[in-house]
């Protein structure tokens, strides 16, 4: 039996650092809705707002910052955007303990968090690609899939007890230190990174900021992967807050069984994102794509169907196990083959607009299940986003573009550069 790859000791920091704020995010996992709803008492539609227009200007401001990422270097960069993490999610407990905490705040944390996340992620893709061999990239994105699974499984239900036990302020103190302890485990990586190679030394031109879509959009494997992802994750997104109002208020679940519900079926991560490799040698990333791609869909109208107890309780768990599954096993291989078909001075551009597409598509989704919520019932928008999301695998693409060469995803200044 082969043993377990080795990616390097560097990797093995970045790796840490990745891990140490998944657990705390785990911890963390849905808290500032759950302080809305809790603490501030904040109906459907003011929750569903928290879920979408934080992330929606988050976006925003995240929007200038790709092309500033992309010509610096990049470890410095998710340093940093740690640090601004802590210091947002910090400001919560702070606020909560003078009694000044307000949903304006909550919102306010929400886009920063979601602007440094959004960030952090180009930052980290670029470097990830500069770290390990290409060989290696399937494998390292798996690792970072499990690892992202197995926090979820973990968190939520320590969270809700020290919830229960602690507060509700507890699992926030706990993600903003889990950002600084990220930033700490970054600046144990030992070598000096390459300084991105910048052509022209004037200021970073408008158009840069639409580079990344203009490679996504361009890309005859890329174009369709993006928009189905964008719909696939916008609505199952938009069901969060609507399940933390059906289950924590309407049908009376106690924190903890709401942490359960989304803790327990997150070992299913575990099994998909180890699969990712032996699935993607036996039926070809082609085949991932549309059949992985179209199961992940099929779950969701689960959710309108849950009911009290036990049995509404075990519904929620089966769902997203199914849902959860098929994800850890199709994200792995999405994200290895974006990387390998974007060039490297495109990589924290292109990451950075598929993020900002990703949240703005969560935003509007969002928002339009809160407002549908308050004007029905969050059960009645929960089986919309169920219909919906089934039309998904129609945007999937019909034929084999996963087997294009990387140097297809070259720019025509590039191709046009003779080798060194």
């Amino acid at each position: 039996m082969r043993g377990r790859r080795r990616l390097g000791r560097q990797f093995g920091w970045l790796w840490a650092a990745y891990a140490v704020s998944a657990y705390g995010s785990g911890l963390g996992f849905g808290a500032l809705p759950l302080i809305a709803v809790v603490v501030l008492r904040a109906g459907p539609a003011e929750v569903s707002a928290l879920s979408a227009v934080g992330p929606a200007v988050g976006a925003l401001i995240a929007l200038p910052l790709a092309p500033w990422v992309e010509f610096r270097r990049k470890r410095p960069v998710m340093i940093m955007m740690d640090v601004a993490r802590f210091a947002a999610m910090g400001s919560v407990p702070v606020a909560y303990a003078a009694g000044r905490l307000s949903f304006v705040q909550l919102l306010l944390v929400s886009a920063a968090v979601a602007a440094a996340k959004i960030t952090f992620n180009a930052a980290d893709g670029a470097y990830l690609k500069a770290l390990v061999r290409p060989d290696d990239l399937l494998v390292a994105n798996a690792r970072f899939e499990s690892t992202n699974w197995s926090s979820i499984a973990v968190g939520p239900p320590l969270g809700g007890a020290a919830i229960g036990l602690l507060g509700p302020v507890t699992t926030v103190v706990a993600d903003a230190l889990s950002y600084l302890l990220s930033a700490l485990s970054l600046t144990a990586i030992r070598g000096q990174e390459e300084a991105p190679q910048v052509n022209d030394k004037g200021p970073v031109r408008a158009s840069a900021l639409l580079d990344g879509w203009r490679h996504i959009m361009s890309h005859p494997g890329l174009r369709p992967l993006y928009l189905n992802q964008m719909l696939v994750g916008g609505l199952i997104m938009a069901t969060e807050p609507l399940l933390a109002v059906l289950l924590l208020r309407q049908l009376g679940f106690p924190p903890w069984q709401y942490g359960l519900a989304f803790a327990a079926p997150c070992l299913g991560g575990l099994i998909g994102s180890r699969l990712a490799r032996r699935v993607v040698a036996r039926f070809g990333r082609h085949g991932v794509f549309r059949i992985v791609g179209t199961l992940r869909a099929i779950w969701l109208i689960g959710l309108a169907f849950v009911g009290p107890g036990v049995v509404g309780l075990l519904t929620v768990m089966a769902v997203e196990l199914a849902i959860i599954i098929n994800m850890s096993l199709y994200t792995p291989v999405l994200a290895t083959y974006r990387l390998e078909h974007t060039p490297q001075h495109l990589i924290a551009r292109t990451l950075s607009a598929w993020s900002i597409g990703q949240q703005a598509s969560i935003a509007i989704l969002t928002a339009l299940a809160g407002l549908l919520a308050d004007a029905t019932s969050p059960r009645t928008a929960l089986t919309v986003a169920g219909l919906l999301i089934l039309t998904t695998p129609l945007l999937l693409p019909r034929q084999d573009q996963t087997q294009l060469s990387p140097e297809l995803s070259r720019s025509p200044r590039e191709a046009a550069q003779p080798a060194n």
